[in-house]
């Protein structure tokens, strides 16, 4: 698939910012055998006095920015063509949670993507003792690690009420889980404690979404949002496979990459701080367009 992916983000303060600093994730990635980002070009208005592109540790795609001057609002775009020829679905053998225990002690690579970096709390994923319980109820005894990041990802979606109102970016997985909703940064959580819980290492994809309109209805521009999943390692021969709780699929054609972290603080779209006295307002726009061949 061929996809033309735009994204605007535009913050417009109350009173005169100063002294921002801003750190960008939402370029995809090249993957090989996955997808290929074609062409990629993003814009800053009003301009930076300082831009820096560059890869994170995790490979992802960073741009920095920082504004001397006082501005009253910033308009970020980021445009790209992307192929994406593969998912991430299972594809070799996995081993069950104890072979996958033994296969953690014998790894020594602490590179990018070593399962090591993917078995501790982070910021966004603190254990939590009911989604440990939730978990435990949903593997069985010589299942194989992959099967149960399926089984365990489906039983999340048929749990869990997606709800766009229903919390922020700063709720507690635990609290979205407790009420049972929440968006797909939520669910994406709630997986990857639970997974970890276990023993599965597990990490957060941020991304892009091709979404399909209803029969009879024509697609609108900028109606998509930028998506997360998860990624769970499922032994050396499996490797890392991709699930998308919120949909209860394992990624696949629809599914853009931007980035890999451990959890949402690690990729997301906009962070850094400034100097403002007031409030501001923010808005995001999302398209996902297929491209004719």
């Amino acid at each position: 698939m061929l996809y033309d992916i735009k994204l605007v983000i535009d913050y417009a303060f109350e009173a005169p910012a100063a002294g921002a600093r801003q750190i960008l994730h939402a370029m995809p990635l090249s993957i090989e055998g996955r997808q290929r980002l074609i062409t990629g070009d993003i814009t800053i208005a009003p301009l930076p006095t300082y831009r820096s592109d560059r890869t994170d540790f995790f490979g992802n795609a960073v741009t920095e920015l920082a504004f001397a001057e006082a501005h009253w609002n910033i308009v970020i775009g980021f445009t790209s063509r992307v192929e994406v020829t593969g998912g991430a679905a299972p594809t070799g053998g996995s081993p069950d949670l104890a072979g996958l225990t033994q296969a953690l002690a014998e790894t020594v690579d602490l590179g990018p993507v070593s399962p090591l970096h993917f078995l501790a709390a982070s910021r966004y994923a603190l254990p939590d003792a009911a989604i440990a319980s939730w978990a435990a109820g949903h593997r069985s005894p010589g299942l194989a690690t992959s099967d149960i990041v399926g089984n365990l990802g489906l039983a999340l979606h048929h749990a869990m009420r997606f709800d766009a109102e229903a919390t922020t970016v700063d709720t507690p997985a635990a609290e979205a889980f407790a009420a049972r909703h929440g968006v797909c940064q939520d669910f994406t959580h709630i997986m990857i404690i639970a997974l970890r819980s276990l023993g599965i290492p597990a990490g957060y994809v941020s991304g892009y979404l091709r979404t399909l309109s209803p029969p009879g209805q024509e697609r609108l521009e900028g109606a998509d949002a930028m998506h997360a999943w998860v990624k769970a390692w499922c032994g050396p021969q499996a490797g890392w496979v991709e699930y998308d709780p919120t949909n209860a699929v394992f990624a696949g054609t629809d599914h853009v990459v931007v980035g890999y972290g451990r959890d949402y603080a690690d990729v997301a779209p906009v962070r850094g701080a400034m100097r403002i006295a007031g409030g501001q307002s923010s808005n995001q726009s999302v398209d996902v367009a297929p491209v004719d061949w």
